[in-house]
C-alpha cells in the first residue's frame, strides 16, 4: 500500500514541477504522510499520527480548492 502512495507522490511532484501550481503542495504533503503512515508497523502510534496529518493536509487542500465568494 505504501508503494501506491509513493507512486502518487512522484506523479504529483512531476505535475507540480511542470505547472508550478501552488495548490499541488497540500496534495504532495497528503501523499507523503500517507506513504509514511502505511510504511509504519501495525499498532505503531506514529502511524496514527501520520494518518491524522494526512487528513489535515486533505482539509487544507479542500480549503484551497473551495470556490471563493465574489467580492462586492
Amino acid at each position: 500500500m505504501a508503494g501506491f502512495f509513493v507512486a502518487a507522490t512522484v506523479v504529483a511532484l512531476v505535475q507540480y514541477l511542470r505547472h508550478r501550481e501552488g495548490r499541488m503542495v497540500p496534495l504532495l504533503v497528503l501523499f507523503v504522510f500517507l506513504a509514511v503512515a502505511h510504511s509504519r508497523p501495525p499498532g505503531d502510534p506514529w502511524g496514527r499520527r501520520f494518518h491524522l496529518a494526512a487528513g489535515t493536509a486533505g482539509l487544507g487542500l479542500l480549503v484551497m480548492l473551495s470556490p471563493r465568494p465574489a467580492r462586492r
